[in-house]
């Protein structure tokens, strides 16, 4: 039997920084309002005419380099994105073309701030029926062109960047499991209403109740935690590193204390990145890995919370 290994990471964030200073100038806020309860200090945000394409081939080609192999080499490429450059073609044949990749699957995948997870179990079953050797999976992001700046409630959460992991082939596991979740009844909580043949000035923006998704965050990140433990038949314990999804420290720290790990032993990049949406899972990976925090053979828990609402668990030993 086939399993999927990470082969190599990379990532990338726009050189344009907004510090939570810089917010206090064009919103109603305050840097001490947004650290007491986001935790974020800044975020990196794209430049006029910088696209989704531009921060995906940049993870991408430090995680091909990282990994040891060509772009040639890939037998699909996967782009979890909410904000993709057009309508169609996919970011990901956008991605393909620049890397010069011809001929393998390449689609987006949409699930929110859950999309890297999601395209994480997807490339992996790809891997264990034999479809693919070698996958690249990129979380990207560009959320400031669906922010509204006038609504302090959300445009201080999110910024852009891209992160990726090239997985392969390999006999010993890497990827030990994964779960997936969704419940469209919850839509209203966390969205953008707009969509074709939606013509509403403000329904391309994002739209939350802050403190409804919060609450039921919480609790349903807590049960994917028990879900993935008990289906690897692990304890808390065993888990070396938690690489949550970056939104709201508060949220980290919550889900921290269900595995009953120190913060030294969770990957948090909110207070430099704010919430990259998919993004921020391979980015928090990248960031550990490079600096030799996360070496091979520990057991890593992702797990991540969306819109939609969409949630789920990778459960890696790197």
């Amino acid at each position: 039997m086939k399993y999927s290994r990470i082969l190599g990471t990379g990532s990338y964030l726009p050189a344009r920084v907004m510090t939570n200073a810089d917010l206090e100038a064009v919103v109603d806020t305050s840097d001490s309002w947004i650290r007491e309860r986001t935790g974020i200090e800044k975020r990196h945000l794209v430049s006029e005419g910088e696209c989704c394409c531009d921060l995906a081939e940049q993870a991408a080609r430090r995680a091909l380099e990282a990994a040891g192999i060509t772009a040639s080499d890939l037998d699909l490429i996967l782009v979890a994105t909410t904000t993709p450059d057009q309508f169609f073609p996919s970011t990901a044949t956008l991605l393909q073309r620049r890397l010069d990749v011809h001929g393998c699957p390449a689609f987006d995948l949409q699930a929110v701030c859950a999309g890297f997870v999601y395209a994480m179990d997807v490339a992996d079953k790809f891997i264990r029926t034999g479809a693919a050797k070698r996958a690249l999976v990129v979380g990207a992001e560009t959320f400031s062109r669906i922010l509204d700046w006038n609504d302090r409630t959300t445009c201080v959460l999110f910024g852009d960047g891209a992160g990726a992991v090239v997985l392969e082939a390999a006999d010993e596991p890497g990827i030990l499991s994964t779960h997936l979740h969704a419940d469209g009844a919850y839509k209203d909580l966390l969205q953008v209403p707009g969509g074709i043949g939606n013509g509403h000035p403000d329904a391309r923006f994002v739209q939350m109740k802050g403190n409804e998704v919060f609450r039921i965050a919480v609790t349903t990140l807590g049960r994917i935690v028990e879900e993935t433990l008990e289906a690897a038949g692990l304890t808390k314990s065993d888990i070396d590193w938690l690489i949550p999804h970056q939104a709201n420290i508060r949220i980290i720290q919550a889900t921290a204390r269900k595995l009953d790990l120190p913060m030294e032993r969770v990957v948090v990049t909110v207070a430099e990145h704010g919430n990259t949406s998919s993004a921020s899972i391979p980015l928090a990976l990248d960031q550990a890995v490079r600096d030799g925090r996360i070496r091979r053979g520990e057991t890593l828990l992702m797990e991540a919370f969306g819109g939609g609402f969409t949630w789920g668990s990778v459960l890696v030993r790197y």
